[in-house]
């Protein structure tokens, strides 16, 4: 378990002990027992992260399933099932972080120092507003769950809509960026204030709010804490490393802190490959771009490259999940500063496009020159690209409807509109004795 005394250590590593059961009788009693509590909310987003890549790459153009078996294949032509496990899964994982966020925040009374208890309130506000955003880009109307609710609590399964769920993720996240310290403050891995900021800038991008998000994203450019490395494989094969400004963390050959989605983007994986690379990602990424050699996996490019792992046990693989990362910061700045325009010839928006642009060794803006909302789009894809990323992009810029349209006519696929939602898990309406409605279209 984290010791209290390591939490202003900059260089140690959050190191993730998984609370295998934490009752209301004898805990949350102290300090100590209020931190493992923290801890375990980021367990939690361990197990929530692992099937994100099929509920989001997988049902946009970027990526597909190697064989189109099983359940799987409901996510590449978007024709998910409300019995589909992996959405039931995710749905259950992100409330799971959403309650332990709450248990945190129900017991903090009990911290007596008093920065140690700003500390863990905004991370636990942190995790529950991210974790309601995950939610909400998913499925559209959520519950939204701000305390802890018991099982016959039937009123807490009721859906609220999308701009209330919203509403509340940017108060969660304002007030974590008043009560979180900044990333040399902290042990690596937990959420800092640029955590915050960054999503609380892109939580108002997707309210259309980009006035508000545009301070936010300079905030963290100008924080210092953060830098774009050199090397583009060093964001994903260096980890911690300057360009991540959160990330879900996960341990080589560790039973406890390990994931499996590594193996299943290879041949070897338990699925016989999911996540793996389309050919309409492949006729749209420019050949001479540096990042080609991270993007696609060296030894089968079929194969994305982004999480080969190292481990020993290939079951048990340690390769890091970015959730946020300094990249995205300057992209998103360019959006916030075009407005939702068709163009800028902004200076600073064209100095953040061409930060990105000379890392992958590609032509960059002159002065005075035009970045079009169509090149700002494509940007973040490739940049991006398989990071869970462009579902929802396309969703924000207004382009997921002719974009899945078109590629749904090239694959030989039917798409709605209802489908840019999944569906609510079947076993959630269940449970929920008909309070919780179906979406649209299921």
């Amino acid at each position: 378990m984290i010791g209290l005394g390591a939490t202003t250590a900059c260089q140690d590593q959050l190191e993730l002990k998984p609370i295998s059961a934490i009752g209301d009788n004898g805990f949350y009693t102290n300090t100590a027992e209020i931190d493992a509590a923290v801890v375990a909310i980021y367990d939690g987003l361990q197990a929530a992260y692992l099937r994100e890549f099929a509920l989001t790459e997988m049902r946009s153009d970027n990526t597909k399933t190697k064989s189109s078996e099983g359940e799987w294949a409901q996510f590449e032509d978007m024709n998910v099932l409300p019995t589909n496990g992996a959405i039931s899964l995710y749905w259950s994982g992100m409330y799971n972080v959403i309650f332990r966020a709450n248990k945190v925040l129900e017991n903090l009374e009990v911290v007596d120092n008093a920065d140690l208890k700003k500390q863990f309130e905004g991370e636990a506000k942190f995790a529950r507003a991210l974790a309601h955003f995950n939610l909400t880009r998913a499925f559209g109307a959520v519950p939204l769950v701000t305390k802890v609710v018991l099982p016959s609590e039937s009123e807490a399964f009721k859906k609220a809509d999308v701009a209330q769920v919203l509403t509340a993720i940017a108060t969660d996240l304002t007030e974590a960026a008043s009560l979180l310290p900044g990333r040399s403050s902290i042990e690596e891995g937990r959420a800092t204030v640029g955590a915050a900021k960054t999503l609380l800038a892109k939580v108002k991008l997707t309210q259309g709010d980009h006035a508000g998000a545009l301070p936010l994203l300079e905030e963290v450019m100008a924080s210092g804490e953060y830098s774009l490395g050199g090397d583009y494989n060093e964001v994903f094969y260096t980890e911690l490393n300057s360009e991540v400004i959160f990330t879900v963390q996960y341990v080589n050959d560790n039973i406890n802190e390990s994931q499996d989605f590594s193996l299943e983007f290879t041949q070897a994986g338990l699925a016989a490959g999911l996540n793996y690379i389309t050919d309409d990602f492949d006729a749209f990424v420019d050949p001479s771009d540096k990042r080609m050699s991270t993007l696609y996996n060296p030894d089968n490019e079929a194969e994305v490259g982004k999480f080969i792992t190292s481990s020993a046990d290939k079951r048990l693989c340690g390769n890091d999940w970015i959730v946020l990362r300094l990249a995205d910061v300057y992209l998103m700045h360019v959006e916030a500063i075009m407005a939702g325009g068709a163009s800028t010839s902004d200076a600073d928006a064209i100095a953040s496009f061409n930060m990105i642009r000379d890392r992958a060794g590609l032509s960059t803006i002159p002065a005075g020159g035009t970045i079009t909302q169509q090149m700002l789009l494509d940007e973040r894809r490739v940049e991006l690209a398989f990071e869970n990323h462009r579902l929802y992009d396309l969703v924000r810029f207004g382009e997921a409807e002719s974009v899945m349209s078109a590629f749904a006519a090239q694959e030989g696929f039917t798409f709605s509109p209802t489908k840019l939602l999944l569906p609510i898990p079947q076993r959630e309406i269940d449970v929920s004795f008909g309070v919780l409605t179906q979406n649209p279209g299921y």
